[in-house]
């Protein structure tokens, strides 16, 4: 049996986002995926299963509001990094930009794991204590 390439995956996966077509996800996420999306901070939320992975993504491909930008792709080997910017209106500060990274077997995402800049200052030392 022949399996996409982690290029071919992460290409389709992409473009789910970007053409807002999110029947491209469909076969492309493993019965055992696991998902940590950028919120809430600090973690992010967690998705275990196909389904529950599934439905995050196919509802964000589906929000016609947003704009999804890839602006740098590395695969290695099983690994994907993908840099992007998502862009929830049109001004100048109506986005965020982040990275996943994602593992894919066999064809498949079986992870990935979202980390974005955040907006606001973030305190460089805390309780009387230096950075």
């Amino acid at each position: 049996m022949s399996h996409r390439t982690t290029a071919e995956v992460i290409d389709r996966f992409n473009r789910a986002f970007t053409e807002h077509d999110a029947s491209l996800l469909t076969d492309l996420i493993a019965d055992d995926c696991v998902m940590e999306a950028i919120q809430p901070a600090p973690d992010g939320a967690r998705y275990e299963g196909r389904t529950a992975c599934l439905e995050f993504w196919q509802a964000l491909a589906d929000d016609r509001t947003t704009r999804f930008e890839p602006e740098n792709i590395v695969i290695a080997g099983e690994h994907a990094t993908v840099r992007w910017r998502y862009r929830f209106g049109d001004g100048p500060t109506d986005s965020v930009r982040g990275v996943n990274l994602t593992t894919v077997r066999n064809g498949l995402i079986v992870e990935s794991l979202g980390y974005s800049k955040t907006t606001g200052d973030v305190p460089l030392a805390a309780d009387g204590l230096d950075a």
